[in-house]
């Protein structure tokens, strides 16, 4: 119709007037893989192509990144309806197909690529509102004191996105303009003029313009003037005098206050005054601790003094900055003092070489084996003797000079597996002063208990008449040490001819089981003796005598008497009826 080849005049002509250019700068062609440039921040629909399709294809489809923005109509006319955004998406990656009037694909998908050209619209911006930064007074022109960095979205390494940096304003403008100075390209910050002195100005305001070629941002830099630390530490006086303290002074004690001025600029780390003491303490029993505030050096005992190891101290002290000095500054005498200490003697308790005193040894120890041996000194030199206390079961003795211990009676691991004594230290002379140190003896386990039943009264029976063979279930223990296995039994009848009526099992390693192996039995009661060997290196056995109850009323109880395991039965009188 009239009307459809005006609208598509018109849309020739649009796609002309616009970089809707394809690869070989036709307007419009058949389906086949293509590429288009265009503009970012284009007007809405702008025509990019137009598509011929080959019947029977009655229509188009185009899918991919068309993120609401690319369309293309029944005729094959691919257009834009949005502005396109290169920061958003530089590349739209696209698929054309041709259908037929059943919806069915004719050709394609092709791929179609829109490449989005930059255009400069995005303001280049600082990383930060306000910059910080410091020089030393002194500092020679040219010195660095930091980079601005800038960062502008446009495309990297084109026109739109080349930076330029220059200081617009600087407050004060004292002792004159143009102190600092930027690169214009790197950013790089410096000082440009001369040489700042903190007297004078301790803090410059600066503006800085970052621009493109359109755009311009600015930010607030501030810079500080800091002190440099030209001057040293200074003693008030260069001796001190001399000290005598006992050595007995509570660790933790001032024993002197010394103090050094510095003329660099206050509560810096340049007039900041740390003391150290560089002879005299070689054990570093004192240490000197600075107030912030006043720069006073008090002088403290960190660890005892010991008149024995050194009477006389020649303490030598240095005053330092913990700031760096300047080249060509150094520090002199000026900047050390002296100090004598004299230690008097105290009479001290007996020092033992460690406070725990650790041995083992097996039980089973021959009566005056030694044990384990301890030592003490006495800081004047005084002779020691040794003495034991809380030797509670008399099993150990020890050397009153040597501090040897030994036992002097059978030890047993069952009755104490670690036994803990406390050995005395006493100076002989003097004021006869004692120290304590603690002995703890482990006793390892020697076989020495054989197996016994668990319980004193095993309160078995069987009823009589038996209808059929019947058991008991009896348990053995061991006084003795066991493995992480635990105990591990062994159980047998102690008679051959007792296995006519009887039979012993196993269940585990402490429990076993006795039966009956008929049921012609008397009513009476059975004395069954049991012999049970332990698994232990040698190995004990024991032969228990285990009732077998062939009566409906009777009380039975094991009582131990001598070692040796009786059987009791009570009269028929004192029992009670068995229930069911």
């Amino acid at each position: 119709t009239m009307m459809q080849a005006q609208l598509n005049c018109l849309c020739l002509l649009m796609l002309y007037l616009t970089t809707g250019y394809s690869q070989e700068r036709k307007f419009s062609g058949p389906l086949e893989p293509m590429t288009f440039s265009i503009f970012e921040g284009q007007e809405a629909s702008q025509v990019i192509f137009q598509f011929k399709a080959k019947p029977p294809a009655v229509n188009f489809k185009l899918t991919g990144e068309t993120d609401g923005i690319f369309q293309i109509q029944s005729d094959g006319l691919l257009y834009h309806n949005k502005a396109l955004d290169r920061e958003t998406r530089a590349v739209h990656r696209l698929q054309v197909s041709t259908l037929d009037a059943q919806g069915a694909t004719v050709e394609g998908p092709v791929p179609i690529t829109i490449e989005v050209k930059d255009i400069n619209d995005n303001r280049p911006m600082f990383l930060q509102q306000k910059y910080e930064g410091s020089v030393r007074q002194n500092s020679r022109p040219g010195s660095n004191i930091g980079t601005f960095i800038a960062h502008d979205e446009d495309e990297e390494n084109t026109v739109n996105s080349v930076l330029e940096y220059r200081i617009v304003d600087q407050i004060p403008k004292f002792p004159k303009e143009g102190l600092f100075l930027v690169q214009t390209y790197s950013g790089v910050f410096q000082l440009a003029a001369q040489s700042l002195k903190k007297q004078d100005t301790p803090q410059y305001n600066l503006t800085v313009e970052v621009a493109d070629k359109d755009f311009k941002t600015l930010c607030d830099v501030q810079i500080h003037v800091i002190d440099i630390n030209d001057q040293i530490p200074i003693f008030e006086k260069s001796d001190y005098g001399i000290l005598t303290l006992a050595e007995d002074t509570a660790v933790g004690s001032t024993i002197l206050t010394i103090q050094a001025t510095d003329a660099d600029e206050p509560f810096t780390g340049s007039s900041k005054i740390l003391y150290r003491i560089t002879q005299g303490d070689s054990d570093g029993r004192l240490g000197v601790d600075t107030d912030p505030q006043t720069n006073a050096g008090y002088v403290i005992i960190k660890k005892p003094l010991d008149f024995e190891a050194t009477a006389i101290h020649d303490i030598v002290f240095q005053a330092e900055n913990p700031e760096p000095l300047v080249y060509g500054v150094n520090y002199n005498t000026s900047s050390s003092a002296t100090f004598k200490l004299i230690v008097t003697d105290v009479n001290e308790a007996p020092v033992f070489s460690q406070r725990i005193y650790q041995a083992k040894v097996s039980e089973g120890v021959a009566v005056g084996t030694k044990v384990g041996n301890v030592t003490a000194r006495d800081p004047e030199n005084l002779d020691i003797s040794y003495s034991l206390r809380d030797d509670r079961r008399g099993w150990l003795k020890i050397d009153p000079v040597t501090g040897q211990i030994s036992t002097r009676a059978p030890v047993d691991r069952e009755a104490e597996s670690m036994y803990v004594v406390h050995v005395v230290a006493t100076e002989i002379g003097g004021s006869y002063l004692s120290s304590i140190a603690s002995f703890h003896l482990t006793l390892s386990d020697v076989n020495d208990n054989p197996p016994r039943l668990a319980k004193d009264d095993a309160g078995l029976f069987l009823c009589h008449p038996l209808q059929t063979t019947g058991s008991v279930i009896f348990e053995a223990t061991d006084d003795d040490q066991q493995s992480f296995l635990g105990p591990q039994f062994t159980f047998s009848l102690d008679s051959e001819f007792l296995q006519n009526n009887w039979e012993v099992s196993k269940i585990n390693g402490t429990h076993a089981k006795l039966s009956t192996k008929h049921t012609h039995f008397e009513e009476r009661v059975y004395n069954v003796p049991i012999r049970i060997k332990d698994g232990g290196r040698p190995p004990l056995e024991r032969v228990v005598s285990l009732p077998g109850i062939i009566l409906a009323v009777v009380f039975i109880r094991i009582k131990k008497n001598g070692g040796k395991d009786n059987v009791e039965s009570a009269q028929a009188s004192e029992a009670q009826p068995l229930k069911n």
